[in-house]
This record gives C-alpha cells, sequence and structure tokens, in this order.
C-alpha cells in the first residue's frame, strides 16, 4: 500500500462523518481525489471512533486497509497489554497497524516495530511521527530473522497471523505464522520476558501445556465479550500448571476489574448447588467463563450455583463487585406454555439467554413469541435437579 496524497487525506478528514456509499456515488465531482483511497480512510477513521478513541481524534492518522485494521488490537486491549510491561527495550515482532507497539513504547526508553510489509511500515513510521513516539525505529524485516540477529532485549511482543494461506481464520498455535512453541526457545534467549496475544478461542489450559517457560495468563474481556488471550512467558519460568496465575480482565465503561486464581484453587474451592432461586441471579464475565473460574468464583462471592454445566449462580443477597452482571429475579416458572403465561403475562420482548438448556434462542423467540431487546431478561436454563426453568429478570439497580 501507498500512503494517501495530501488531496486526498484532505478530502477524507472534511469528509470523515459522511457515509462512503454515498461519496462513491459523487467521485466524478472530485477529480483530484484519489477516490478508493479516501473513502478506505473514512472507513477507517469512523472504525477508529470504537475501536481506537483518541486516535480518531487525530487528524494525521493514517489508516490501513480493511483487513489489518480488523487484525489489530483496540485501544483498551493495548493499554492494557501496555501495564504488563516496561523497561528498557522493547522489540514488536510483528507489528502490523501498531495499535500495541505504540501504547506499549510510552513504557520503555526505546521501541523497535518490525513489519514485513513495506507499506505498513511506511503507515507506521508516519503515525508513530503524529503520536510523538520518536523512541520507535520502524523496520522492514522478517520479526524471525530480525530475533536471531538481535542482542538480547528486556521485552519481545508477538502477535501471529491467525490466517491461512487462504484468508481463513485460524486458531490452534501450530497453524499461526509463526509457531510460538517452535520459536520460543529463541524468545527465551532473546528476551527477559515475552508477551505472546493469541486467539480468544484457543483452549487456555492446550496453550500453557503446549509452552515451557509460562509465568501467567491474561484472558482479556472487553464489553462482555473475551477478546484476546496474553501468555507472558520468562527464562526460567517453572510453575506447576496448577500454581499458573491466571488474571481475568474485565473492560468496560467503568474500567478496567481484574479476577485472579489458579487451577489449585479451582479444583479446592467449595461446590455449592442449590435448586432454589434466591433474589439475584449473577453471570460471570466472559472472561472467567474463558479461564474456567467456575467454583472460585462462587466461593469468593458467597454463590450457589445452579447446576455444574449451566454457569449460572444465585443469592439472597447483592454483590456490586461481581465480575460480569447480576440481575433481580422477578419470577421462576417451568418451561410449559400454561406456566410460561402465568409468569410473563402478556410480555413481548425480552433479552433472551440460553444456558445448559435443550433448545435455541432462535427456537425459544418462536415458540414464546418474543422480540429482542427491552428491559426484561430471560434465561433459560437448568437446576441442580434436573429441572429445566425460566428465570424471569431485571438488571439489578447497581449496574
Amino acid at each position: 500500500m501507498t500512503l494517501p496524497d495530501p488531496v486526498t487525506l484532505r478530502f477524507a478528514i472534511a469528509h470523515r462523518h459522511d457515509d462512503p456509499r454515498l461519496l462513491a456515488l459523487q467521485a466524478a465531482r472530485y477529480p483530484d481525489v484519489d477516490m478508493p483511497a479516501a473513502l478506505a480512510q473514512i472507513a477507517g477513521r469512523q472504525a477508529a471512533r470504537t475501536k481506537l478513541p483518541s486516535w480518531a481524534e487525530l487528524d494525521d492518522i493514517v489508516y490501513p486497509p480493511r483487513l489489518p485494521l480488523e487484525q489489530c488490537s483496540s485501544e483498551a486491549t493495548a493499554r492494557y497489554k501496555a501495564g504488563l510491561t516496561e523497561g528498557d527495550t522493547l522489540a514488536d515482532l510483528t507489528g502490523g497497524f501498531g495499535v500495541d507497539c505504540a501504547f506499549m513504547a510510552r513504557r520503555f526508553r526505546q521501541a523497535t516495530y518490525v513489519e514485513r510489509q513495506a507499506g505498513l511500515c511506511r503507515l507506521a513510521e508516519r503515525n508513530f511521527a503524529a503520536l510523538g513516539l520518536a523512541n520507535i525505529d520502524v523496520l522492514n524485516r522478517d520479526g524471525v530473522e530480525y530475533l536471531e540477529r538481535i542482542r538480547p532485549v528486556d521485552t519481545i511482543y508477538l502477535d501471529p497471523a491467525r490466517r491461512d494461506g487462504h484468508g481463513g481464520k485460524v486458531v490452534a498455535m501450530a497453524d499461526c505464522e509463526p509457531d510460538v512453541a517452535r520459536l520460543e526457545p529463541l524468545l527465551l534467549r532473546k528476551g527477559g520476558r515475552t508477551l505472546v496475544k493469541l486467539s480468544p478461542m484457543l483452549d487456555l489450559a492446550l496453550a500453557t501445556r503446549t509452552l515451557g517457560h509460562v509465568a501467567g495468563a491474561h484472558v482479556v474481556s472487553v464489553a462482555g465479550e473475551c477478546k484476546e488471550l496474553l501468555l507472558l512467558l520468562t527464562p526460567g519460568a517453572d510453575i506447576p500448571p496448577d500454581d499458573l496465575p491466571i488474571h481475568c480482565a474485565i473492560i468496560n465503561t467503568k474500567g478496567t476489574q481484574t479476577f485472579s486464581f489458579n487451577r489449585r484453587q479451582e479444583r479446592e474451592a467449595r461446590r455449592a448447588y442449590t435448586d432454589t432461586i434466591g433474589r439475584y441471579l449473577y453471570e460471570p464475565d466472559a472472561s472467567l467463563l474463558k479461564a474456567g473460574a467456575f467454583h472460585t468464583l462462587a466461593d469468593t462471592y458467597g454463590l450457589a450455583k445452579l447446576h455444574p454445566n449451566s454457569h449460572l449462580y444465585t443469592a439472597d443477597s447483592l454483590s456490586d463487585r461481581f465480575p460480569g452482571r447480576s440481575f433481580r429475579v422477578l419470577d421462576t416458572c417451568a418451561p410449559g406454555k400454561r406456566e410460561v403465561k402465568a409468569a410473563l403475562g402478556d410480555l413481548r420482548q425480552a433479552n433472551l439467554t440460553i444456558r445448559n438448556f435443550p433448545a435455541t434462542v432462535v427456537e425459544l423467540r418462536h415458540r414464546l413469541k418474543l422480540a429482542d431487546g427491552g428491559n426484561t431478561y430471560l434465561f433459560a436454563t437448568t437446576t441442580s435437579d434436573g429441572r429445566r426453568i425460566f428465570i424471569h429478570c431485571e438488571r439489578s439497580s447497581s449496574q
């Protein structure tokens, strides 16, 4: 990719709030503008309003084609990663759009951004200058080849490409480029620590078994959706799998909340199940479900689990620090038509959630004739005695 010319960039900034589809129809009115490049910049800037809000406010930021922008970290997750690293020297071996490098570099004296695509290097160099980041060297090189030649650095960052040769998404570590497991001995020789970003779909236990020197794991969610799995590797780390610290980072409009545990605590935590629904229902954040903090969570907050496979919790008291969503229970009923009618009355709209229940959301919506949305929440689940029930709720006042 080549950087857009000044006329095209000025046009994109002036039309930053316009609909790119309508502008495309008016291309003939602007013969001096490279319209495809302008539309890509407008679309990128509009996507950045949500994903990279502080960058979207700057006129001098230039955006890449759609795929690198889709694959890059959000500002929220980049800030979280920056909080995990600091030191004298940083090497980002898989630079991409440069979001992670830009946020982490502020915590280092000197940083190196390495990227195989020359176009992304030109773009990153311009954007780092626009952000006032004079401490980043941009290198158009292969990250692994660069790693083999450098002196040891304080921190290495690696975000392996999770696309196959046909552009399809991959999850397994061995299918990513580069393969972190094969590269691990070199990473340990060249880095005081290595932070690796992996697919949120990857099994956490498998990932920590595959790599031999994991010092900690971070499961990061944003607005209730699991976004990143991060592993911190350090030379000499020899932590038994049961004692490996796992940190669930929950990022939302209120800030970042962290719930930490290990497998030993999870195994030794009390197992309290119930077939009675209390005054409040609790739904864990996606990061805790991904990490498997099921019994530790119940033990920490004094909750009872509805069923080993339901992953919903209940209590008669309200905890405003619960890492997830809490609801005030209005009613419960069996899933029969008569019972549902008696409990829900003329309800026509609800947020429907399935947890360990033999039906899909679409099937239940059709059966109950419920539209999506509104302020009412309906959970279809199974209790510890095997009963199928509906739990009719509203969000708790603390949320």
